[in-house]
């Protein structure tokens, strides 16, 4: 039996593989985001944010899985593949997932600020886009959260830690509706 068994849990455990990531990424001071790339219920891409350490704004969790997995496929489209991922994309992001049709989103924190699969705006299913993807929302979302939080409350603390412009972080998500 090579097919793998997916049942309800299975959204579950590979948001909790995202949280493995997200984890790596704030252990090496970047913001607490993580995505893996499943297809046929497997993994086949896990990332987290490194746009300080790659000094690349574009090296969000979601853009390194997407390339990752797109190696491993052999190809730029992902129809077949969900990317479960702890914050909401943001526009670029989700600009990306639309490009490699990507079947489905499953995000834990909602970003009313940035959020782009429905909470500032929903490029994920846009209506004049070639490609729509199925969203589900909130999936851990309190362990999500608090990895956020718990993030920008210590770069808060941190002495010195302030980045031009007065924030924490550049890329301080608003979470505080949740």
């Amino acid at each position: 039996m090579d097919e793998p068994i997916i049942d309800l849990q299975s959204d579950h455990y590979f948001m909790g593989e995202a949280l493995r990531q997200a984890r790596r990424a704030s252990d090496a001071e970047e913001v607490p985001v993580g995505a893996v790339v499943v297809r046929e219920g497997r993994i086949i891409a896990r990332a987290f944010n490194q746009v300080e350490t790659l000094k690349d704004a574009t090296a969000h969790a979601e853009m390194l899985a997407l390339t990752q997995a797109e190696e491993a496929v052999g190809d730029w489209r992902l129809t077949d593949c969900t990317l479960y991922v702890t914050k909401e994309p943001c526009p670029m992001c989700a600009g990306a997932i639309v490009h490699v049709r990507l079947a489905r989103v499953v995000f834990g924190a909602s970003d009313l600020k940035a959020g782009a699969a429905g909470s500032a705006l929903n490029l994920l299913q846009f209506p004049t886009l070639n490609h729509r993807c199925e969203i589900t929302a909130g999936l851990r979302e309190a362990e999500c959260r608090q990895l956020l939080l718990s993030f920008f409350q210590g770069q808060r603390e941190r002495p010195g830690a302030a980045h031009p412009g007065g924030s924490s972080h550049p890329a301080s998500p608003d979470i505080s509706h949740l």
